[in-house]
């Protein structure tokens, strides 16, 4: 039997701005997917159980997981990862972060063609328990070497590659985020695994871009024209065409109501590049759904104003979007409206997701895919 048990709250990592220099460090690159907790017990009446961030199973989600750890890990053991989807284009394999939320889909049968249509991989970065030991007290060299040693190199089961160089750190921070990766994480060599405690770091891609505000949501726990909950941004293409690309949110309780008074001036229910005619051919902001019903709908502002945000990158293609939500810089007033386009955005070179799984900078990809 496993000596640990789901749930287990896993490790988690406090932001830092660039590559530490100390020597005692290990370096992983930081996959944008869904942290899960695998529990395999060849031995057990459920032989392998997925667990979320928040401690829910993600077993019904991922079969195609549940099979490939059965089939390849024989031990019993706890590890630590990432859940991604990987697609190939034409220029070679990438996280792909939309075909991931859509597993996330109640219907049995759903499932069960996107696990055919758009297998998952788990990455596993750490391993917290092997056979009958409990391995969260044994420092995080001895864990990487066990997890090393259990030779997981499959289609839908991968280890993460690790260094201690930072040189080589931050290499791959430059050239790893063109296969869609988040960034780098870094773990004390001596540290243990510690559930919940933030013991690692995070260095995270960011970058400031001018949108045009052109919508908002009220904070859901009020009531609506009291406080926002965040801003709907825009973007124009190259035809002059307004796409939304994300929202700007987490402001203080009170800059919330002081932003619904200074906002009321521009909410329209006259014409809108998002509504109604206007609206074909665009990206357009999400509806309220089963996935945030609690979320109020949003609400139409005249597109005359700019935000700075800062976002760390995009995806979806043309017209492409902020893949997380983006952080409030500043207001723009020098700044015109018809000025906010995609141009401004900085996009990495794309790269080959085999070689971030060999460590390999050397097969980086020229081309903006």
């Amino acid at each position: 039997m496993l000596p640990l048990q789901p749930p287990v709250k896993p490790m988690l990592a406090s932001p830092t701005d660039g590559i530490p220099r100390r020597g005692d460090l290990l370096f992983e690159p930081k996959w944008d997917g869904f942290r899960c907790l695998v529990f395999a017990d060849p031995q057990a009446d459920t032989p392998v159980r997925l667990q979320s961030r928040t401690g829910r199973s993600l077993d019904r989600y991922f079969p195609e997981v549940l099979t490939a750890v059965a089939e390849h890990l024989r031990r019993p053991a706890v590890l630590d990862g990432e859940l991604v989807v990987i697609r190939r284009d034409e220029v070679g394999d990438r996280l792909d972060w939309d075909a991931l939320g859509e597993r996330i889909h109640p219907a049995a049968s759903r499932v069960r063609v996107l696990a055919e249509q758009t297998p998952a991989t788990f990455i596993a970065f750490d391993l917290l328990a092997l056979d009958d030991r409990d391995l969260t007290g044994a420092p995080q060299t001895e864990r990487r070497e066990l997890l090393a040693g259990l030779g997981l190199d499959h289609a839908r089961l991968r280890t993460t590659p690790v260094t201690d160089d930072p040189d080589t750190a931050a290499e791959w921070f430059r050239v790893f985020e063109g296969a869609g990766l988040d960034g780098i994480i870094a773990k004390p060599t001596g540290g243990t695994y510690q559930p919940g405690k933030r013991t690692m770091l995070k260095i995270k891609h960011s970058r400031t871009a001018d949108c045009v505000v052109a919508g908002l949501r009220w904070h859901a726990k009020t009531e609506p024209g009291t406080a926002v909950g965040s801003l709907q941004l825009g973007l124009h293409d190259e035809h002059g065409v307004l796409h939304h690309v994300g929202v700007v949110g987490a402001f203080p309780a009170a800059r919330r109501r002081e932003l619904a008074t200074e906002l009321a001036e521009l909410i329209t229910d006259g014409e809108h590049p998002w509504v109604g005619p206007n609206a074909t051919g665009r990206r357009l902001p999400g509806s309220v759904n089963r996935w945030n019903s609690s979320e109020q709908p949003w609400v139409p502002l005249r597109p005359e104003r700019v935000v700075e945000v800062s976002y760390d990158h995009t995806e979806g293609g043309h017209p492409a979007r902020f893949r997380h939500t983006t952080q409030f810089v500043r207001w723009r007033p020098d700044r015109d409206p018809e000025s906010c386009r995609y141009d401004q955005l900085d996009e990495p070179a794309r790269y080959d997701l085999d070689a971030v799984l060999l460590g390999d900078v050397d097969r980086e990809t020229r081309s903006n895919g």
